[in-house]
């Protein structure tokens, strides 16, 4: 359970309809192979020590009183068993009959949440034999025990308080205002629900859309767990679907009539985090804490799928679309910006890269949204002491095929007489070396702009926003910058769709830019090769990506982002360099907030975006200890 991660289950057990020591007896077998499993938090199905299809059965003692006695040996198996179970079972509470489900856990009943919303339509009768959940709770006396009962009732972790555990029960998830509601606004980030569904054509689709519906918008896990084989097949057959979902994501998922066990590992803290995060995270808090249940504190083995390319959909349809989304996002925030400045022209910085790449191909398509010539878009190349002739070629001709203008302003000379107006040594090849040539191509740029009437159009993206891998004041700064909240993974996917997209002759153009290593050609090629490869010298952009997503998106700690990445990269990264890396990642983004704080606007396209005006505001000196101290204690 540390950094947050509790692995749940629902199951289906063996039933016989109101054979209650036979379902007792298979819950018990359910509970102790669960536990051996590492399960923490189990779920089994509605009315599930009893079976759901017993009809006026329900009104019969003998069956009340068996469904009490298998309730008794559930409890009784819980006593050394590190698990918190949920099952169901009709309960007489005073003179009326409800459909329950009972909290069970270290040898106690601690909580029976009784069914709100009672289906009485189509095929099911539950009036005929239940009475709603009444309001609030009371106290009851349960097999020698006094136990809360009512429909909000919430349990709290002692070992992982962020864990805290609602209950509801089948047609309550389907009502106008399901209870969870009111559960996670007062605290609930794990919803457990006890269910009976029923299956016809289509109701798969639907019920999987209501829990990943219901885990998105209370920012919870939910764990659903339907009964199968054994219920009466009189009318009906069961689903046995059983749903995990964390947050509007299925993370796992079983749909087998058969008895069986889907589980997971849900991340309760990152859930905790986006509540933080979303200041209208709030509703009708009438859910309470009745008590607290003991887990085990250890680490969750873990089994669920952590991204390791969290901005780039793996699905190649998906990945098309969000490219496509992209690409017409970035060139409204454009087009809105050249008609507000009634400006003339467009001057793209190019270099033969990923990053200007994109922007031109963004600009092209904002002059086409204008219905203007791609000839008032200037895309200058600006070679120096380190540019190659494979970016330089690559950048002629991709401004040809686009049906842009270009020009090439060589900066060697100037860049030269700057080195001599501050006496930079000849020979030197420090910092300032390289700044001087950002910043000349930047004052070249902007210049131009000034002629022409037009804007300059920014080509960094967020994950060199979030190293600091820009020079202040000069590829830093532009008059909007359209790939300021596209990370680098994600660039490199954009010009590949774009190939994909596109005509022979531009295809092979941008294929090869693709091949091209990230560099800002800033020292001398050797042999004509490029010699400063950025990646060598900052590290790989997918694990940065993976970092900024898990750092700026979820708010986790230094450890547990680095064990995710470790989990998502080990097959890839080893454990020294995964670390290392992410060293690098917190000290660079913290030492190099002062160039964030002052970007040029640009449009958002994501949840992870680092605009002083909107996404990230912190303090350009703020320290980074706290969060290396942490790492070095790895």
């Amino acid at each position: 359970m540390n950094h947050g991660f509790v692995k749940c289950a629902a199951v289906s057990a063996p039933v016989r309809v109101a054979d209650c020591a036979f379902n007792a007896a298979g819950t018990v077998r359910a509970m102790e192979d669960a536990a051996a499993r590492g399960v923490r938090v189990l779920a089994l199905p509605e009315l599930g020590l009893t079976g759901y299809t017993c009809g006026d059965l329900f009104g019969q003692q003998a069956l009340l009183t068996g469904a009490l006695e298998a309730l008794r040996t559930v409890r009784d198996a819980s006593r050394d068993l590190p698990v918190l179970v949920y099952a169901g079972l009709p309960l007489t509470v005073g003179t009326r009959l409800y459909n329950c489900a009972a909290a069970i856990s270290g040898g106690h009943v601690l909580a029976v949440v009784p069914k709100t919303h009672l289906p009485n339509y189509g095929e099911f009768y539950e009036r005929r034999w239940f009475a709603p959940a009444p309001q609030g709770r009371q106290d009851i006396q349960l097999l020698g025990e006094t136990v809360p009962f009512g429909a909000n009732l919430l349990l709290r972790c002692e070992s992982l308080p962020e864990l805290v555990v609602g209950c509801e029960i089948c047609e309550d998830l389907w009502a106008p205002c399901p209870p969870s509601v009111a559960q996670a606004a007062a605290g609930a980030t794990l919803i457990v629900n006890l269910s009976a569904s029923n299956e016809v054509v289509g109701k798969d689709a639907y019920r999987r859309e209501l829990v990943k519906g219901q885990s998105a918008r209370l920012s919870c896990a939910y764990l659903y767990c339907s009964c199968g084989d054994g219920e009466s097949t009189t009318d009906l057959v069961f689903s046995g679907h059983q749903i995990l979902s964390e947050d509007g994501t299925i993370l796992a998922e079983r749909r087998d009539r058969a008895p069986g066990l889907c589980a997971t590992e849900f991340d309760v803290c990152r859930l905790v985090s986006e509540r933080r995060r979303r200041n209208t995270f709030t509703g009708p808090a009438g859910a309470e804490v009745c008590g607290s249940f003991a887990l085990p504190r250890e680490t969750t083995e873990l089994t669920r799928f952590v991204d390791p390319m969290p901005f780039v959909p793996a699905d190649e349809a998906a990945r098309r679309s969000r490219c496509e989304d992209i690409l017409d996002m970035q060139a409204a925030g454009l087009k809105k910006r050249v008609e507000h400045a009634h400006c003339r022209a467009l001057v793209v910085g190019l270099s033969g890269g990923l990053d200007s790449t994109l922007a031109l191909l963004v600009s092209a398509r904002a002059m086409d949204a204008l219905g203007r010539d791609r000839k008032d878009i200037l895309a200058v190349t600006m070679p120096c002491f380190g540019t190659t002739s494979r970016t330089r070629d690559n950048a002629a001709r991709l401004a040809e095929l686009l049906g842009v203008s270009f020009q090439t302003v060589p900066i060697g000379a100037a860049v030269e007489q700057h080195f001599r107006d501050i006496g930079l040594p000849a020979g030197d090849r420090s910092v300032t070396y390289e700044n001087s040539q950002a910043r000349e191509r930047t004052q070249v740029l902007m210049d131009i702009a000034n002629r022409l009437d037009g804007l300059v159009v920014g080509t960094g993206d967020l994950s060199e926003l979030a190293l600091g891998w820009a020079t202040y004041n000069g590829d830093h700064m532009s008059m909007y910058g359209v790939n300021a909240s596209v990370p680098k993974t994600l660039v490199r996917h954009m010009v590949r769709h774009a190939a994909d997209t596109s005509g022979e002759d531009l295809r092979a153009v941008l294929l090869d830019i693709l091949d091209t290593p990230v560099s800002p050609e800033l020292l001398p090629p050797k042999d004509g090769e490029i010699a400063q490869k950025t990646e060598d010298l900052v590290g790989p952009y997918e694990l940065h990506d993976f970092f900024l997503c898990q750092v700026v998106r979820f708010g986790f700690p230094p450890d547990k982002v680095c064990r995710l990445a470790k989990y998502a990269w080990g097959g890839t990264y080893d454990d020294e360099t995964i670390l290392r890396w992410l060293r690098t990642f917190y000290r660079r983004f913290f030492q190099q907030q002062f160039k964030r704080s002052c970007l040029p606007d640009g449009p958002k396209i994501g949840s992870v975006a680092l605009s002083p005006r909107g996404d990230w505001r912190m303090p350009s000196d703020a320290c980074a200890e706290l969060w290396l101290a942490q790492l070095e204690r790895l």
